[in-house]
């Protein structure tokens, strides 16, 4: 066990398609985990944008594509197949700029054999890409041009009304979308464990997570337990986007890790966690006195 480790606290992690791996990593930075999936990520069997937005990249008629997620890539390779073939999208894509958002992303569009022509440097976020078109606006100009954008999960009206305020036209390319698990047994349990006090640590790491578990909450009647309890737990966020749904929610991010992957986000919630509880303690201890 690390010298620095979570000395046994009671871990909770709402991942799904990375389950196992989080939970190894709490196990060996020395914390119990609990493990509840959130998030099940389910890909459209259809969608005719997407084919409309294969039959214009084929015509020349797209000017930059922005992928988001390397799950997306994957999908949209698969979506697009009755118009081009896995070696026509990429011949295509070689031929327009391409963005990735974060190292996921371009790991897949590397693996499909398509040049990466900007990634988005951490934490990643729909505002990190912002940036970064803005700072090569030269090499990627984006007045009248048509931008294609891989949306994850659920459309981000921010990200589009910006680049269209920019001047470009907008196509969005949806190929999955996040839905609850089929089993929600594990989030509910999870739920009345931090009700109940037994949940030491919370780790979260994406928005959908949290909304997902106040989703069940609202379900099952318990919303406002959740939230009073929320308060004992130290909450570990993944990234700026997720603190940014937590505290829209009047959740307080006792940690925010320095790098937005899942091994940073165990690793310096271990580090940590032991003494920031020890100081939500006292100063529970304390505004309970003075009441």
């Amino acid at each position: 066990m690390p010298a620095h480790s979570f000395q046994n606290l009671r871990v909770l992690a709402l991942e799904s398609r990375r389950a196992q791996e989080i939970g190894k990593l709490i196990t060996t930075w020395g914390g119990e985990p609990i493990i509840a999936p959130s998030v099940k990520e389910v890909p459209l069997d259809s969608n005719p944008a997407v084919q409309e937005f294969a039959e214009k990249l084929a015509a020349g008629e797209v000017d930059l594509v922005i992928f988001t997620t390397g799950v997306g890539v994957k999908t949209l390779t698969t979506m697009v197949e009755s118009v081009l073939s896995r070696e026509e999208l990429r011949v295509q894509l070689n031929k327009v700029a391409v963005v990735a958002r974060g190292p996921k992303p371009s790991a897949a569009l590397r693996e499909l054999g398509v040049r990466v022509s900007l990634m988005v440097p951490e934490p990643n976020t729909w505002r990190d890409l912002l940036a970064a078109l803005d700072e090569k606006k030269d090499a990627f100009p984006l007045a009248g041009r048509r931008v294609a954008i891989q949306e994850y999960g659920v459309a981000n009206p921010e990200l589009s009304m910006a680049l269209e305020e920019r001047g470009a036209v907008v196509i969005p390319l949806t190929v999955y979308q996040w839905a609850l698990p089929d089993d929600t047994g594990p989030l509910q349990a999870a739920l009345r464990s931090i009700i109940g006090g037994d949940i030491h640590v919370l780790l979260v790491a994406s928005s959908v997570q949290i909304r997902h578990l106040f989703q069940i909450a609202e379900n099952m009647g318990v919303r406002d337990a959740l939230h009073k309890a929320l308060s004992r737990v130290v909450i570990a966020s993944i990234g700026p986007l997720t603190s940014e749904e937590l505290r829209n929610r009047g959740l307080n991010v006792d940690l925010e890790c320095t790098h937005p992957k899942m091994g940073f986000l165990v690793q310096e919630a271990a580090e940590k966690s032991s003494e920031i509880l020890r100081r939500k303690r006292l100063g529970n201890a304390s505004s309970e006195e003075q009441t």
